[in-house]
């Protein structure tokens, strides 16, 4: 293997030994989420005329966890490897920025993706979900994931501790998932919160992702594919420099 794959095959290991916490867990808890919204307010709220409000929910928490996933695994795997001093065992290796930034990235998308797609099987069984345009799905979950990996790669080295870690994820990563339309479209909103829902690139990830399955979406795909491309670039660059000038990680 290349040095970048010798990295990325020590990730995948990293959080399958823990399939249970880093995997299944996460599969729960969106279970959870499915069952306690879904029965509430299963019928009270409308969204689509054709849509079911459980059906609309599954899309949302597919990807909120896809993204919430992504994040975690490059963000904690840096920080870890900083506190727990094994970080300079990959300094010491004669790998280049890039392959930092892909291992890690790679890694983060292939957990996302998994934990993503336990939790779509795992919801399939209380409602069935039709593709309406399957190419969606696939473009807007791996974009995503990616998004927040490089993300999180950039919280991991900024962060010197967990507390730090915990308050980016808990101020910056939850309210911008939460606040996407995971769990309502935003057309439910004032006309104020609306406007500052077009604001967050999570709701674009989330609404294009959804798109896929029922054709209906509160943007077009396009402008959501446009926005959260273009955020994939920023915050890999932001990146790419930020492990190019060892920040934070070389003395």
């Amino acid at each position: 293997m290349t040095g970048w794959q010798t990295l990325f095959y020590k990730e995948i290991l990293r959080f399958s030994k823990v399939g249970f916490q880093t995997i299944a867990a996460p599969v729960l808890t969106a279970v959870l989420y499915l069952l306690i919204f879904g029965h509430v307010l299963e019928n009270h709220v409308k969204v689509y005329d054709s849509v079911p409000y459980t059906a609309f929910l599954v899309p949302g928490l597919v990807m909120m966890s896809v993204l919430q996933n992504a994040f975690a695994n490059s963000s904690s795997s840096l920080i870890q490897s900083k506190i727990m001093g094994n970080l300079v065992f990959v300094l010491l290796t004669p790998l280049s920025h890039w392959s930092w930034f892909f291992a890690y990235v790679a890694s983060s998308m292939a957990r996302g993706l998994a934990v993503g797609l336990g939790v779509f099987l795992a919801t399939g069984w209380f409602t069935p979900l039709h593709y309406v345009a399957p190419l969606w799905i696939i473009v807007f979950a791996v974009l995503g994931a990616a998004l927040l990996g490089a993300l999180g790669l950039v919280a991991g080295l900024w962060a010197e501790k967990f507390d730090q870690l915990a308050a980016f994820q808990n101020f910056v990563i939850m309210p911008m998932t939460f606040l996407s339309g995971v769990f309502y479209s935003i057309h439910s909103l004032p006309s104020f919160w609306q406007q500052l829902s077009h604001l967050n690139p999570f709701f674009y990830m989330i609404d294009g992702f959804r798109f896929g399955f029922f054709g209906q979406s509160d943007v077009s795909p396009w402008i959501s594919l446009a926005v959260v491309g273009s955020a994939l670039l920023v915050v890999s660059a932001a990146t790419v420099k930020l492990i190019q000038s060892g920040y934070k990680i070389r003395s």
